[in-house]
């Protein structure tokens, strides 16, 4: 009875909780369930979900890039410096980063795949690298419209309409955040569970010597999977910049810890017990109903961070506890 009840909870535990706290939070406040906040909860998760994705990935080789909340920052001071530094076309404003986000997971791969430093070392390391270019580039300042120069100038640009709409505007009356995510996480999950490159990044993760022995060229699947941390990673800085309408030196700080709890929350949906696009973005929405009811609850900001740790220790407790009686 106990073992059944253990697996139920380790399968539905999560969806469960979601829904409870959906109840709770709806009865104790009648503006909580409507169309309104519930896309507000769905927005203000959107970039924790692309770089929590960004961690999803690394996790899946059996990897782990400390160094996504430092591309979130790089990605969106260089967004708003094209713009408003150097008034690039929106293209090239997008493009950028992207591939600045590129570089970045080779760094990780190369320092990871032929260096052979293990992953978080190498990560961590490149956290503080890239911590250190983008403060470097901006000088120490955050970017925004026509911004005062050094020099005592005003700088040429602003953040462009066409640009912010890509944060803040709805496209059918959904915020265009939202859809961006929803695409991203069906993508991700169908790329892991239909195509042969996700399937071996899995089989890379579960165990890399049988994988390397069963023919599949494991340095270049984990070098796939950093690069397209990076590219993830990158993709959230660009939405952040776009949302807020500045480049801001330390977005990625925050965002780094929000995705990785999201991602380990995920272990234990639906029974999966290792790392799974659904899951995590099952996290990162458990994590965004909690903090909007505990503001509507009018719950003071900095204990917050109290209730993520709890539900995170929680979530890894059910998970562990199952893994090891499963093995035992």
């Amino acid at each position: 009875m106990n073992n059944k009840l253990l697996q139920f909870s380790f399968k539905y535990g999560a969806l469960i909780f979601i829904g409870l706290v959906l109840l709770f939070f709806s009865l104790y406040n009648e503006y909580f369930f409507t169309y309104g906040n519930l896309t507000d909860i769905l927005r203000s998760i959107s970039i924790v979900t692309f770089v929590a994705i960004a961690v999803t990935i690394s996790l899946t080789v059996d990897g782990f890039d400390l160094s996504v909340g430092s591309t979130v920052s790089l990605s969106t001071v260089v967004t708003a410096t094209l713009m408003v530094w150097f008034q690039m076309p929106l293209v090239l404003v997008i493009v950028i980063p992207i591939v600045i986000g590129a570089l970045v997971g080779l760094l990780n791969a190369f320092l990871i795949v032929k260096v052979r430093i293990p992953d978080l070392l190498a990560t961590l390391a490149v956290m503080y690298i890239v911590s250190g270019i983008h403060k470097t580039y901006t000088k120490g300042y955050s970017i925004y419209s026509n911004m005062q120069m050094q020099d005592g100038t005003k700088a040429p640009g602003v953040m462009e309409k066409d640009f912010l709409w890509i944060g803040q505007g709805k496209l059918l009356g959904v915020p265009f955040p939202v859809i961006l995510m929803i695409v991203a996480v069906i993508g991700a999950h169908l790329f892991f569970k239909y195509t042969r490159w996700g399937r071996q990044m899995i089989m890379t993760g579960g165990n890399e010597e049988a994988a390397r022995l069963s023919g599949l060229k494991v340095k270049k699947i984990r070098t796939i999977a950093y690069v397209a941390s990076g590219v993830f990673a990158a993709i959230g800085g660009i939405l952040f910049a776009a949302r807020v309408g500045s480049g801001q030196i330390d977005a990625g700080s925050p965002l780094l810890m929000e995705a990785v709890a999201a991602v380990f929350v995920g272990y234990s949906v639906l029974g999966a017990g290792r790392p799974n696009v659904f899951g995590t973005f099952v996290g990162a929405v458990l994590t965004g109903v909690l903090i909007n009811g505990l503001t509507m609850l009018h719950v003071q900001y900095y204990t917050t961070d109290i209730i993520k740790g709890a539900v995170l220790v929680l979530a890894l407790a059910v998970t562990f506890i199952h893994l090891t009686r499963r093995k035992v």
